[in-house]
This record gives structure tokens, sequence and C-alpha cells, in this order.
């Protein structure tokens, strides 16, 4: 990457639009040096961070999962202990879905952490309660004050399996007029909280007409591309005119829910 950057000497470079591997590129540019445009680099850290996460959703009063972090086997038990079973298992800093499991007792639980710390130490291992509900998606742009939402989708499959994977409704149909203002209501508070610039996707997981958390990836997710096309909305240009100073009003399109 570096070569790059010194051979073509950008002002700044966008890691919002290259998955979870440019975000976790992030750190590693800034401390050479790199400009980050768009979403800054204390905002990503918060929306990654598990701990710095939670604080942002009790502050905002935003129901999430309750769950913990842990870097071995005895906190694990610790946590399951608090939480009961079935958990919902997954490492922290990497593509939404990769690694995660559902455990349903003791020793899947042990099983899934001595692996998982094999593979990588470097970041702690997230637990979480496994809320069985309908597992729903939204894609916003904001500018850091504004904030707009093309889509929210509503996934076929239980919680849990990843979205890559998924079946998915656009528009959604089963959702509470009232959840889904919850939801926008959410993502605008969220959004403007971290000061996003640029795309934000938010995953969320509903139960008995109330939404909790899942994830917030500070960057543009897998259902970019599909949504654009459906909703007739631009997201990428729109998201990238707001990264150079452009407000989304200055652009021409609405706020809030479309």
């Amino acid at each position: 990457i570096m070569n790059i950057v010194e051979k073509e000497n950008p002002e700044g470079v966008m890691v919002q639009f290259g998955g979870q591997t440019a975000i976790n590129l992030a750190p590693k540019l800034n401390e050479r040096g790199v400009k980050i445009l768009g979403t800054s680099l204390t905002s990503i850290n918060i929306a990654e961070d598990r701990k710095l996460f939670e604080q942002l959703l009790r502050d905002l009063k935003i129901p999430q999962p309750k769950g913990g972090a842990i870097r071995k086997p005895s906190e694990a038990l610790e946590v399951a202990k608090n939480l009961g079973y079935p958990l919902l298992v997954r490492p922290s800093y990497v593509i939404g879905g990769r690694g995660m499991q559902v455990v349903y007792n003791k020793d899947e639980l042990l099983s899934y952490i001595e692996g998982a710390l094999k593979f990588s130490d470097e970041h702690p291992i997230l637990i979480d309660q496994y809320i069985e509900g309908t597992e729903l998606e939204l894609d916003a742009i904001s500018d850091g004050k504004n904030v707009l939402i093309p889509a929210i989708t509503e996934h076929i499959e239980r919680a849990g399996i990843h979205s890559g994977d998924s079946i998915a409704l656009y528009p959604a149909r089963t959702i509470p007029e009232e959840v889904i203002k919850n939801l926008a209501d959410y993502a605008e508070k969220i959004a403007r909280a971290l000061k996003i610039k640029g795309l934000m996707n938010i995953q969320f997981v509903m139960k008995d007409n109330v939404a909790y958390i899942i994830e917030v990836n500070p960057r543009a997710s897998r259902t970019v591309p599909i949504l654009s096309k459906v909703t007739g909305t631009p997201m990428v240009k729109i998201a990238i005119d707001a990264i150079l100073g452009k407000s989304i009003p200055e652009q021409g399109y609405p706020t809030g829910l479309l």
C-alpha cells in the first residue's frame, strides 16, 4: 500500500470502500502520515472496539444484546455464566460474520475459543446473547451532520446467518412502522455521534418488536451496489462527494429515510 501512496502522492485515502481489510489498514496508514479521508480513525475505532462501542450505545440509549469481549477461556466461561446459552461468538476486527458461530454449551464454547485464539490473539473474541429474532440491515450515507437512509432490508434466514449467505427482502415486509422509525432514528444518532462522513452499515436483530444493534460498520457494505440500483440512489457517488465536503442537501438529495 505504501508503495502506491508514495508513487501517487495523494491528498489522502478513502478506506471505507475496500471492505474490512481497508478499515484494518487505516491505523497503519495514519501512523505513516497518510491522511484518512471521510470518517475519522477515532470514529472507526469506536465502532470497531467493543468497550467503546458499548459505551456509545449506552450514551445514546440504544439497545444492544448483552455481551463481553474476552482473551482467554476462563473469561469466556465467566461471560457465559452471566449470559446463559445459546451464545453468539465471533472474532473482532473482521468482516461481519467471518468466524461467527452459535454455541449451545460449555464444551462448544471452549472448543471455539481455543481454536480462535490459535488463529489470532491480537484482538479479543466477542461473546453475545444469541437473540432468536429477525435480522435487519440498514445502509446510510452521512456528511457528518445530515443523514440519508436509502434502504432497510429484512433477512429471511434466522439471525446469525452471514449476510453474504442470506436472502434479504427490500423493502422490509414484516417490520412494524414503529420499528422502522426507531431504526432510522438510531442510525441518525449514531452517524452524528461518530461524525460519519460517507457510508455506514448497521445490522440489527428484532425480537418482540424491539430492535437491538448487532454491529455498526463505518464503511460500505456488500449491499451498497444492489441497493443503489434498486432504489435509484447512487450511494457511492453521494458518499464520495460528502467526504470531499459537499453536503447531502447541496447534492440535491433529501435526508432521513427514503
